[in-house]
């Protein structure tokens, strides 16, 4: 039964940061420029990347179906993000 448990709270939590990766980046550029638009006039360069996370969301909303089945992605997705805080609390 704790496996089912887990899955189903792997599902959510896939459905939450798929909907992020979708949705929430684009607003965070406006509430938060600082933090998520990376650079003044860099639109093709925040372009590039929306569309990098709407992807990645999308993917991880698919993922949420199976995520037993679609473990690589997951951990892909959790690595990175670590990869990509320490680069950054670093620079």
């Amino acid at each position: 039964m704790a496996g089912a448990s887990n899955t189903r709270a792997l599902s959510i939590a896939l459905v939450v940061f798929g909907l992020i990766f979708v949705f929430g980046i684009y607003p965070l550029t406006i509430v938060w420029p600082s933090g998520w638009s990376w650079a003044p006039g860099g639109e093709q360069y925040l372009q590039m990347i929306l569309g990098m996370y709407a992807t990645l969301g999308v993917f991880l909303l698919l993922a949420a179906r199976k995520p037993l089945q679609n473990l690589s992605l997951i951990w892909f997705t959790v690595w990175s993000s670590f990869v990509h805080a320490g680069l950054m609390a670093y620079q």
